[in-house]
């Protein structure tokens, strides 16, 4: 304010001078620039204030676009970080097996994935540009505590840059010899700089929510300490399933996509079989991503156990609902593609398959059923009355955690028998030991179920701590037996069985595409489901319990309001996926239509009487 008032001083002074003379110009520019001084003197004293702790932008506000960029950039990541697993593994099937069509499909399973890199690396620098311009005081507490992993990650990204530039340039010139081990190996690097790129940020994000500080020791020894927070491990198991999961159903909407639009023959049966590989990833990565997030919860829980409540029972338990519903839509999705594929690639296995197909639809129908009733119900003081409470007498009793286990693995395991279901049809066995074996994977099945059932009824009477400690464990370990148990029996089976339908590619119906695009969808809005709960499980803490927020912004905010940025995300990230894959695939339809003749001929070139220049040519 003395600024102020000491230029409005001047001013006065400078106007009477000038006045004399009729200078009406030069009292125009000196009230201009008093109008300047106000910021002038302003910034001065904020200056003299402290270093920035925040800054805000108009409208859609700092919180929301850095969630938003942030959002977006671990989607393209986790696609970028898983699609290299399983396309370095289906070029080691086709090296070692000699099957080309393997080769062929991880290349374009890599062709997708360069064509999302550079998008990828673009978010992320985007994202790291409105951090450290919003949160400069917390970037600058990071930095303080990570530097060393900084350069480490630095380092790691110009590895696999690098990497995958050989793998995939090098992809036609490696393909025979020695060459085509480089290139295996090339690929294993890839993967292996991949996997370390993914687990380094993470120990950012987690120190987040559950930090380990030291004062002592150097550099290196404070950051590897916060490195070694406690949800560190499960976050780098629960995001590599998460990322295959993600790569192999997009992976998969993509050839479900390119299925409803190719004409030529031989592509819907390439385009088909590469839908029921994306498929069959993704089922194999979410047969697994349940354990892996339950290991999460159990670590935040011991972490803190008011972190743990506010997820699983406070403002964030409808989250869950929203969740139960989107994996089971994606269980849903997943088994009807199978049945698709039992009934349409396998003629003559419908009626054979038919009524199991119902029993697994019933089934599912009803632990989905289960797993999405709320523990609490939203109701006025009427019902609440009626009701007795804000449990319903009937239907709370299903809202508990050892009901929602229960569930969600029995539809683990209904979803693997659809596959094993899938994988036998067509076949008949010839094997000695058929039928022992048969009945032993049926009684390990059964045993299994009622295991479950058991321990998840039993949970109902025993204290939280023996059920989470001891029950679910249980539960878990022994869908894990079951899956471990038949997977390899059926495969002995399966070396001697005759072939009694060939699986015929290309034949399934349209919505066998649309099923592929809804399950990808389904994991995308996952996605962005649970990175709003890992969030907001810090509440108002910046770092829980070390760095309070203190700006505009240090609230959770309300699921209608969430759901909304959620939505955004996905529809976004949808239409860059569908950019991205549409600019890879632009070659390759120039030279489909060069191939077919649809093309035109180069500008200056007539054509030549008597045939095509090529027929010419020949003859």
């Amino acid at each position: 304010m003395s600024a102020i008032r000491q230029g409005i001083g001047t001013i006065q002074l400078a106007l009477r001078a000038v006045s004399g003379h009729g200078g009406w110009l030069a009292g125009l520019l000196l009230t201009a620039v008093w109008l300047a001084l106000p910021s002038i003197g302003v910034a001065a004293e904020g200056t003299a204030t402290g270093p920035t702790e925040y800054r805000d932008i108009p409208y859609i506000g700092s919180r929301n676009l850095v969630w938003i960029v942030a959002q977006l950039h671990l989607l393209l990541a986790g696609f970028v970080l898983g699609v290299p697993i399983f396309a370095w593994l289906c070029e080691v099937i086709a090296w070692r097996g000699g099957e080309k069509r393997y080769d062929k499909l991880a290349k374009e399973f890599t062709k997708l994935l360069t064509s999302a890199y550079a998008t990828t690396a673009l978010f992320g620098g985007i994202l790291l540009f409105l951090l450290v311009a919003f949160y400069p005081k917390l970037m600058n507490y990071l930095t303080d505590v990570f530097f060393p992993s900084f350069l480490l990650y630095c380092l790691l990204f110009l590895l696999e840059t690098a990497t995958l530039y050989l793998y995939w340039y090098g992809w036609d010139a490696m393909q025979y010899g020695k060459l085509k081990t480089l290139h295996v190996v090339l690929g294993f690097l890839l993967n292996f700089f991949a996997l370390f790129i993914m687990i380094v940020p993470n120990a950012w994000a987690t120190f987040q929510s559950s930090p380990v500080v030291i004062s002592e020791g150097t550099a290196i020894e404070r950051a590897w300490a916060a490195t070694w927070n406690p949800t560190w491990w499960p976050i780098n198991i629960h995001r590599l399933i998460a990322n295959v999961v993600l790569g192999g159903y997009i992976c998969g909407a993509y050839a479900g996509v390119r299925y409803l639009s190719v004409k030529n023959p031989e592509e819907r049966e390439h385009y088909d079989w590469m839908g029921y590989v994306g498929n069959f990833i993704g089922v194999f990565g979410l047969l697994a991503l349940p354990f892996a997030g339950y290991w999460l919860m159990r670590e935040i829980y011991q972490y803190n156990q008011q972190m743990g409540i506010t997820l699983m029972g406070g403002f964030l338990s409808w989250l869950f609902i929203i969740q139960a519903m989107l994996i089971g839509v994606l269980f849903l999705g997943s088994n009807y593609y199978f049945w698709l594929g039992i009934t349409y690639r396998i003629p003559g296995s419908e009626g054979k398959y038919r009524r199991a197909m119902l029993m697994m639809l019933v089934s599912l129908l009803l632990c989905l059923a289960v797993w999405m009733t709320p523990h609490s119900l939203v109701a006025s003081i009427e019902e609440a009355q009626k009701m007795g409470g804000a449990h319903h007498p009937l239907l709370g009793v299903l809202g508990v955690m050892s009901a929602k286990m229960t569930v969600s693995n029995l539809m683990i395991l209904i979803t693997f028998m659809s596959f094993v279901m899938y994988w036998r049809a067509g076949k008949q066995d010839t094997a000695g030991w058929a039928k022992l074996g048969k009945a032993v994977m049926g009684a390990v099945l059964v045993l299994a179920s009622l295991a479950v059932i058991v321990l998840g009824v039993w949970g109902y009477f025993v204290p939280a701590i023996v059920r989470i400690n001891y029950f679910s464990t249980s539960q878990v370990l022994i869908v894990i037996f079951v899956i471990l148990t038949i997977t390899p029996l059926t495969a002995l089976l399966l070396k001697s069985a005759k072939t009694t339908t060939e699986m015929v590619w290309g034949s399934m119906p349209p919505r066998a595409g649309y099923a592929l695009v809804l399950n990808a969808v389904m994991v995308i809005l996952l996605m962005t489901l649970m990175g709003y709960a890992r969030s907001s499980s810090r509440v108002h803490w910046h770092v829980y319990g070390v760095m309070r927020d203190s700006s505009p912004y240090a609230y959770s905010p309300a699921l209608g309001s969430a759901s909304l940025i959620m939505a955004f995300c996905t529809f976004f990230f949808c239409i860059l996926v569908a950019f991205i894959f549409w600019v890879a695939t632009m070659g390759d339809k120039t030279k489909a239509a060069a191939a077919s003749g649809k093309g035109e001929l180069p500008h200056g070139i007539p054509a030549m009487a008597g045939g095509a220049p090529e027929e010419r040519q020949q003859g």
